[in-house]
């Protein structure tokens, strides 16, 4: 029974300094994990690059994409493409999206795939699979370049 105490009272603080330092590397693990997820969900997807936009950019496929921007992305982005929506998450700033400055990619694929999976390290933006069809969505991406960049796109 002696040995049993002393053993308690030598091992005891040995063992809280072990389960201290396991629950730490766990920590610096589980932060490096989440970093990493963070850098690759705001890096453009370069296998997004390669899709083609199967839907012809014409009036029908704006107005198609205005509609459902109006419905889905306003709120966040604003009615007015800016940025500026009044229930955005707070702490995000949504991108404007008339502007030159395309964060997560500027070519059909990469906009389609942000729509489809969402985008941010947080995930501020959620994805749409499941809400819009594939078709949808393209209309969206033609509807963002009728009022986005007048520049040529990749």
């Amino acid at each position: 029974m002696r040995c049993h105490g002393a053993c308690v009272r030598i091992c005891a603080p040995v063992l809280r300094r072990v389960s201290s330092l396991i629950t730490l590397g766990l920590g610096c693990v589980w932060l490096a994990l989440v970093s990493l997820g963070a850098i690759a969900q705001s890096a453009p997807d370069p296998a997004a690059k390669k899709l083609k936009n199967p839907i012809a950019m014409n009036a029908e496929s704006i107005a198609a994409g205005q509609q459902l921007y109006l419905k889905y992305c306003r709120f966040c982005h604003g009615a007015d493409a800016k940025g500026n929506g009044p229930m955005a998450p707070k702490g995000t700033h949504p991108p404007d999206l008339t502007d030159n400055e395309w964060t997560h990619g500027s070519s059909d694929g990469e906009l389609f795939v942000v729509l489809r999976d969402g985008a941010g390290p947080k995930q501020e933006m959620k994805p749409f699979k499941g809400k819009m069809s594939d078709q949808d969505m393209w209309n969206v991406v033609n509807y963002l370049r009728s009022i986005g960049p007048k520049t040529k796109q990749p």
